[in-house]
């Protein structure tokens, strides 16, 4: 058994050493995209979205809310439109994210107690900045509301703090937990990151197995290893292991330690967590192409299932807001586990203890690999390729 698992680990290195594609699909595109996102995300927020503001009223309020509104760190005033029209083309074309209206007379309204209306319109075609550009609207418009009826209250013989107190009953104190710089980065740059290397450990893992049965040489890979089908894949699979669990540790190491992301808990887990996704990925390939021994079907769903983990896996959108026919396809998913790791262990700083269960779903995939480990045994044997 030793001599075949070594016959078929130094064949392996030889093929993965012999084609480019091994090097670009494994080193080249995993280190450039971590690199990509990293850089992409890293001011955390998109700030200083694009808005417009129509004054209609030209007055001193209307003025100071203007530069209010463009001081805020979220908002960009960069156009002053002379109409709604005017203001709904820009942001049809894209050149602002959404625009707030000051109407004719408000300040001559709001002094005379009129309640006049503010009006903001935004862009959701693009969720974050649209959302954030809504924050700052809805901050801007009630700050506004505030300060007027504080004026009139002031005018009518309250206090300045009996006004406080009306307005504001209560004052709420908000402590963000492990992430109080509400840093977009430290949940999307690791969750892109973890996917990427996922869906290339998936289209690796298809290419170097389905090859070696359109091309014929399954085998001889399999008489490399003695007839036992499990040396024959271990042998296969363990450079390949090696390398995208080095990748992964590199990723780890740059995000903790080159750009200081959050580690509350034992790095050392998160280490362990990134080889058991490389292996629980090539777990998932070896039973795909296992069901489906052919090249087209097997990368096929394979690099499908790598894609829609970006979304199914729930990064950004919560496996209990799916509706009920999509959510199972989350536990199918590896990487949907090693980012509940990440969240606990390096996010919340819980003990290893309290993310043991995400640990065991990883390792349910090899453990799967293993029964469907004769049917690969069996696609290995046809003499010819069926495509």
């Amino acid at each position: 058994m030793s001599t075949g698992f070594h016959n078929v680990v130094v064949r392996e290195l030889r093929r993965l050493t012999s084609r480019p594609i091994y090097l670009v699909g494994m080193v080249i595109v995993p280190v450039v995209m971590a690199l990509f996102f990293v850089g992409l995300l890293a001011p955390g927020l998109p700030l200083k979205v694009p808005a417009g503001v129509v004054d209609l009223d030209g007055s001193r309020i209307s003025r100071k809310l203007t530069r209010s509104l463009d001081a805020m760190e979220l908002i960009d005033v960069s156009r002053t439109p002379n109409s709604y029209n005017e203001a709904m083309s820009l942001m049809q074309s894209g050149q602002i994210m959404g625009f707030f209206v000051i109407p004719e007379n408000f300040e001559k309204d709001a002094v005379a107690g009129k309640g006049p209306a503010l009006t903001y319109y935004y862009n959701l075609a693009i969720y974050v900045p649209g959302s954030l550009m809504f924050k700052g609207f809805k901050t801007m418009a009630v700050t506004t509301q505030g300060a007027l009826v504080q004026t009139n209250l002031v005018d009518k013989g309250a206090t300045g703090r009996m006004a406080d107190v009306i307005l504001q009953p209560l004052t709420i104190s908000s402590h963000p937990l492990n992430n109080p710089w509400m840093n977009y980065s430290y949940y999307l740059a690791p969750s892109f990151i973890m996917g990427l290397i996922e869906l290339m450990v998936f289209i690796m893992t298809a290419f170097s197995v389905t090859q070696e049965i359109k091309t014929g040489s399954s085998r001889q890979w399999l008489e490399k290893a003695g007839g036992r089908i499990g040396t024959a894949l271990v042998g296969k699979l363990l450079p390949q292991t090696i390398i995208f669990s080095i990748i992964g540790w590199g990723c780890n190491s740059l995000l903790y330690h080159w750009f200081h992301f959050p580690m509350n808990g034992d790095e050392l887990w998160m280490f362990v967590g990134m080889f058991l996704l490389v292996v629980a990925s090539q777990s998932f390939a070896v039973i795909v192409c296992s069901v489906l021994p052919n090249p087209r079907l097997a990368l096929s769903i394979c690099s499908l299932s790598g894609i829609l983990a970006f979304s199914l896996a729930a990064f950004s959108f919560p496996v209990q807001a799916m509706y009920g026919g999509m959510a199972p396809f989350s536990w199918i998913l590896p990487v949907r586990w090693y980012f509940m790791i990440y969240s606990d262990i390096a996010l919340n700083g819980y003990a290893v203890y309290f993310a043991r269960w995400y640990f065991i779903y990883l390792l349910i995939f090899p453990i799967l690999a293993v029964l469907a480990a004769p049917l690969m045994k069996r696609a290995l044997r046809r003499p010819v390729y069926v495509p």
